[in-house]
């Protein structure tokens, strides 16, 4: 299904079924692309355990945001981060001396 396939940037929300948190986390990770996701369930804990699985820069559990977390991709959603303490590192130019 292109939808579960390919990176959309605006307003999409798509819905697919699946059977178990296993089968969710390898509908969700079956892709080349990692920006965010989301998940929602009313077991927090549960929510947890599924978003450690998920090869994505960024979880949401039901909804949150924190504009200061650090904000970036996996796989071809690219590398870095932004905001936070690993956004300004970004920045940074560390040089080693020895001797």
């Amino acid at each position: 299904m292109d939808i579960a396939q390919q990176e959309i940037f605006g307003p999409v929300l798509s819905v697919i079924g699946y059977r178990d948190d296993e089968d969710a986390v390898r509908i969700a990770n079956d892709t080349s692309f990692g920006l965010t996701a989301c998940v929602w369930s009313r077991d927090l804990e549960r929510a947890g355990r599924v978003a450690r699985r998920l090869r994505t820069g960024l979880v949401r559990l039901n909804g949150a945001s924190d504009q200061a977390a650090p904000f970036g991709g996996f796989k071809q959603s690219g590398i870095g981060r932004e905001h936070g303490r690993y956004g300004l590192e970004e920045f940074v130019e560390w040089q080693a001396i020895v001797g």
